[in-house]
């Protein structure tokens, strides 16, 4: 048997320390991607542990632990999956980086889901499927385990696969597939299910209308001006009060509703009083900024990154208040079933309940936030700090208005609404605008430049299309099946766990 040669300078004993040394790395990669997955589950127990400190010994605590520990799990799924729908523009934009667009989303949507996520928590746990008609209390309590379980793995699921789904059309898919399982579809409140289907189909039209409505204003008054700067300088400041004032009055609403009693017409003064102020402030912010600024676009998009990371902190916050409902409702509902005769009462939602809601979307978020907030930013329509303001700002007005009024509308449905409305709007006003035209002839003149008109060929003309048609069609049809999906796999679980407590 001939020996193996030795490679000069090399000892067998080098060789054998380089080996070890490949192991070392190879653990230390395997390592890196199990540390989310247990910090995950850290989140999982710890949340399983308050919810043992509020049972304690009682009957039917076991119940309570199970749904608050799969409570975290929906809230995690729905942090990863949904915070694209929050800083995804912003990030696509470049207005701020990938850490901090994760920080600020943690932390304003925890703040949204305490603050102002009681409303919606209501619609979910006690809206869709009627505790009254429920054979028995532990009935409930199986549909609403059934429903997070099924939820849960579906977002699970989809986030893996990369696609932003609606976690809204998960939960209600599941209370309804398991309600019906459960009692027959006598069980459902179908008037609540026409409202909340009807507000899944009209909140992407009305973010995408006004989202280009936004638009539409800044390209007319701003951005197509002779003296863009100062055009900005001037109107920048109108559109921060406004967002500052819808969201001030808002929160005047839903913050302080369990204290005093407020009413529209306060509310709305409110709103008024603390968008004069954000106006009176930003001026001279705005202007400070502006000086020394060359009057062409890039210079104006300088000058929207601040109000950018403004308006995701906003819809941030948005985002808290109305897909809490969607990790804690069924919790919520499984502990008023064990605490409460009568089924058909309106469920409360306890503070400990919504303590693990917002963490847990808080958890996702920095954990898993990254794998999608790329999706919207950029593969659907190009975005810059313009753009990506009008989306934030429209989105976190319709979540907020929808929230206000306890619809629990899919914020993915809403972000994605206003990402196409600007894409579309775009390609009319380039094709239409007659000041886009006058300015473009304007700057010919100045330059002394003369470009020859051809008329642009089919193949040219779906070239320059701003928005990906076929990333249209498919969100389309997830959106279609998330729903009957989770419906199905509901009432496979319910089935499940009724044979097994037989």
């Amino acid at each position: 048997m001939a020996r193996r040669r030795q490679v000069p300078g090399r000892s067998t004993l080098d060789k054998d320390l380089g080996k070890f040394t490949y192991l070392e790395e190879a653990a230390q990669f395997v390592a890196r991607g199990l540390v989310r997955p247990a910090v995950g589950l850290i989140v999982l127990v710890l949340a399983g542990l308050l919810a043992s400190l509020y049972v304690g010994n009682s009957p039917g605590g076991i119940a309570i632990i199970a749904g608050a520990t799969l409570g975290a799990y929906m809230a995690i799924n729905i942090g990863a999956n949904d915070v694209t729908n929050n800083v995804g523009a912003a990030v696509g934009a470049k207005a701020m980086t990938m850490v901090q667009a994760l920080v600020i989303a943690a932390i304003f949507d925890a703040a949204g889901a305490l603050l102002a996520g009681g409303e919606v928590v209501k619609t979910i746990s006690s809206g869709i499927v009627q505790g009254s008609a429920m054979p028995s209390g532990p009935a409930l309590i199986w549909v609403m385990l059934s429903a997070l379980l099924a939820a849960a793995l579906s977002v699970n699921l989809a986030t893996w696969l990369n696609a932003p789904v609606s976690t809204t059309h998960a939960i209600v898919g599941g209370v309804l597939g398991a309600g019906v399982a459960a009692a027959g579809p006598s069980a459902i409140s179908w008037n609540s299910m026409r409202e909340i289907t009807l507000s899944w189909v009209l909140s992407p039209l009305i973010s995408a209308v006004i989202a280009a409505g936004f638009l539409a204003f800044i390209y007319e008054f701003i951005a197509y001006r002779q003296d863009k700067i100062a055009a900005a300088v001037k109107w920048l400041p109108v559109l921060l009060g406004v967002m500052s004032g819808s969201f001030g009055a808002y929160l005047v609403v839903q913050a302080l509703e369990n204290v005093i009693d407020v009413s529209l017409t306060s509310a709305l003064g409110a709103g008024v009083v603390i968008g004069v102020v954000t106006w009176a402030v930003t001026v001279s912010i705005i202007r400070k900024r502006a000086m020394g600024l060359e009057n062409r676009n890039q210079s104006l998009r300088k000058l929207f990154r601040l109000p950018l990371v403004f308006s995701a902190a906003l819809l941030s916050f948005a985002h808290g208040a109305n897909d809490v409902s969607n990790a804690i409702g069924p919790l919520s509902a499984i502990v008023h079933a064990r605490s409460s005769t009568d089924l058909g009462q309106t469920v409360t939602v306890p503070l400990w309940v919504m303590t693990i809601g917002a963490f847990g979307i808080s958890a996702g978020i920095l954990l898993f936030g990254p794998r999608l907030i790329l999706i919207v930013g950029k593969q659907i329509t190009r975005l810059n700090p313009i753009r990506a303001f009008c989306i934030a700002l429209s989105a976190a007005v319709t979540v907020l208005v929808a929230s206000a009024f306890g619809m629990p509308v899919s914020s993915t449905h809403i972000a994605i609404g206003s990402v196409f409305g600007v894409g579309f709007f775009r390609e009319w006003y380039m094709q239409n605008s007659k000041r886009r035209a006058e300015y473009i002839a304007m700057k010919a003149d100045e330059n002394d430049v003369v470009k020859p008109k051809r008329k642009a060929t089919p193949e040219e003309a779906r070239r320059r299309l701003l928005v990906r048609r076929s990333h249209f069609l498919t969100i389309i049809a997830a959106w279609v099946i998330t729903v009957p999906v989770a419906a199905l796999l509901a009432a496979a679980i319910y089935k499940i766990l009724a044979l097994i407590s037989l």
